[in-house]
């Protein structure tokens, strides 16, 4: 790697953030962009584009998670190489079956033709949503977390291991051309993990799952949108039905070590009183 800067995207949001801290423990200069931050960028924006790329040599990818998202990530990944950026690395999801015919993750693709070294990062459930996303932060206070997810499990994965992958991949060597799986060491049921809350809160905290529809209503009276209330049923019905009930070894790959276990999460998390509202 050369000293050039190392753009992230996101850079306020729970693995961007990381990211970003990371690098500049290790000495990399780092270029932070968001929408409400010092270095403004915006999707929507094109004219913020060309001045967060200046000078970069890499680059931490999140896409804009709109219907859009894989047309400007294109056009984005392309600018950031023809003014020399060398390796993107971008945060993407596990994979699912599509319709014959239609393109699977073509944010992807977006990246892997954009002429650069990428790398893709493709995470199970974070174990962070529980204390670092407003809606589910405030249903653990609440004591009543209510999903529609039936009894299906998950690898959740701690983000911490996301940002030390992702670091490793901006800088480092060998990455180039790799998507990388990764999950925490176990599968778990949202049961198991609230259950596990509840034990290192000591509190009495429910796991109540619904079905679909009731999870819509009462979605609602949460003041969910519409829109999210419908993401949030759609990813809850892949955890149903065990959709991505497998562990992967991108982890061990990549840090060689195991990656971290969600209780270990739950007890840090636990111990700043943050679930106690």
């Amino acid at each position: 790697m050369t000293n050039k800067p190392i753009l992230v995207l996101g850079g306020t949001g729970k693995t961007g953030r990381r990211v970003a801290s990371r690098l500049r423990q290790r000495g990399h200069e780092v270029r932070v962009a968001s929408r409400k931050g010092p270095t403004r960028f915006d999707w929507n924006d094109e004219n913020t584009w060309e001045p967060v790329l200046e000078g970069v040599g890499a680059a931490y990818l999140v896409d804009s998670q709109l219907d859009d998202a894989a047309v400007s990530l294109s056009s984005f990944s392309k600018l950031a190489v023809s003014g020399g950026a060398e390796r993107l690395v971008l945060l993407s999801v596990r994979d699912w079956v599509v319709p014959a015919g239609e393109e699977k993750l073509p944010c992807e693709r977006a990246v892997r033709e954009s002429g650069a070294q990428w790398t893709i990062l493709k995470p199970a459930w974070f174990a962070q949503n529980f204390s670092e996303d407003a809606f589910f932060r405030g249903q653990v206070q609440d004591g009543d977390v209510v999903m529609s997810a039936g009894n299906g499990v998950e690898p959740f994965i701690d983000v911490e291991d996301i940002a030390d992958v992702a670091v490793a991949a901006l800088t480092g060597d060998g990455h180039g051309g790799q998507a990388y799986e990764l999950t925490g060491p176990r599968l778990l049921s949202l049961r198991t993990v609230v259950d596990e809350i509840a034990r290192a809160t000591g509190r009495d905290i429910a796991y109540r799952p619904v079905p679909p529809a009731d999870f819509a209503a009462y979605a609602v009276r949460q003041g969910l949108s519409q829109e999210y209330t419908a993401l949030l049923n759609m990813l809850y019905g892949w955890i149903s039905e065990n959709r991505f009930a497998e562990l992967a070894d991108g982890v061990q790959q990549v840090l060689h070590r195991e990656p971290r276990d969600v209780t270990d999460y739950i007890r840090a998390t636990a111990a700043t009183g943050m679930w106690h509202g």
